[in-house]
């Protein structure tokens, strides 16, 4: 009689275990061992549909949790520079920075800026833009996109061929456009929807 081994074969507690998966097909993959941390990172997000991804030594972060509602006065003088006058001290309304800056809390993260490729529309090296994951991205929108492995945020175009273009905003000539051919990484990550800074 043929002995039968100990090796293969379904095993007690073999195999996935459930709620372990994201109850789709998977594949094996490879990755730069660079890039481990990010991809543990999106698919953690693409599961729990929560922005909290890391790139470039933390330049992504997002809304706190629960965001508390905080309003402040919003005077209804326009003003070139410093404070409304005395004269004007009548409110328009209070504002509050987080409905005035966010859509969708669930969808919204911050990128920091570096370089100075968008600088014609006012995306300075430091500031934060706001990247919301739930707008559709279309043509002329600002837009957060991953090429190649690289995270990248230009405006969005389409070339006479219909592929996608991403477009700096930089008139001093030292930046080109990033034309998506055939068989490059290409991802939106998001539409820019708005930026701030601190003095």
């Amino acid at each position: 009689m043929e002995k039968r081994s100990s090796h293969g074969g379904k095993r007690l507690g073999a195999g996935r275990k459930k709620g372990s998966s994201t109850q789709e097909p998977t594949v094996v993959m490879r990755i730069p061992e660079s890039q481990q941390q990010l991809v543990r990172d999106y698919i953690q997000m693409y599961k729990s549909q929560q922005p909290i991804v890391a790139l470039n030594d933390n330049l992504i972060s997002y809304p706190s949790a629960a965001l508390q509602n905080h309003s402040y006065p919003l005077f209804s003088s326009k003003v070139a520079a410093g404070f409304p006058s005395p004269a004007d001290e009548h409110m328009e309304k209070r504002l509050d920075p987080n409905e005035f800056l966010i859509d969708n809390q669930d969808a919204t993260f911050f990128v920091t800026i570096e370089g100075q490729s968008m600088i014609d529309v006012g995306l300075m090296p430091g500031d934060k833009a706001i990247v919301d994951r739930s707008k559709k991205p279309v043509k002329n929108h600002i837009v957060l996109a991953v090429v190649n492995g690289e995270f990248t945020i230009k405006r969005l175009g389409i070339d006479a061929n219909g592929r996608p273009l991403l477009l700096p905003e930089n008139s001093s000539g030292n930046y080109r456009p990033i034309i998506i051919n055939e068989g490059m990484q290409f991802e939106i990550w998001g539409v820019v929807t708005g930026a701030f800074r601190r003095f």
